[in-house]
């Protein structure tokens, strides 16, 4: 298959996810909040949450059983959790995720999420250029 077609099946299969944990459950399906409901000791046991976050972490693997993919990661294990605990971090203090406010809010016409969107975009924007174009990192 082509890279389009998959980013487009990708982008397809997320829009029904996100869809339907919205028509199902009559909550925002962004990442951050739902991981937060599961780790929450008052909501651990309560919220179909889990489920929707299994279903993230399990479908990678079944996808690469039937795709041989090509995707080579050039960071160390170290700079790979504390991008992870800097993600968390930023999710936290941006009231929400990429999930949250770029696919569900946008979906919504929300203006917070815009312009949340529109800053970690930019900000990833030039993380990137810097790194790769300024310091010749990568």
């Amino acid at each position: 298959m082509h890279d389009f077609t998959l980013a487009f099946l990708g982008g397809l299969l997320l829009g029904v996810a996100v869809v339907g944990y919205l028509y199902v459950n009559g909550r925002i399906a962004g990442v951050s909040g739902l991981v937060g409901q599961v780790v929450n000791k008052q909501t651990r046991f309560k919220t179909p949450a889990i489920w929707f976050l299994a279903g993230l972490i399990i479908t990678p693997f079944i996808y690469g059983l039937f795709i041989q993919s090509e995707i080579k990661l050039n960071a160390s294990p170290l700079m790979m959790i504390v991008a992870g605990l800097l993600v968390g971090f930023g999710t936290r203090l941006g009231s929400g995720c990429t999930s949250g406010h770029g696919i569900c809010g946008i979906s919504r016409l929300s203006g917070r999420s815009i312009v949340a969107t529109l800053c970690f975009m930019g900000t990833g924007f030039i993380t990137v250029y810097m790194i790769r174009h300024v310091t010749g990192a990568f």
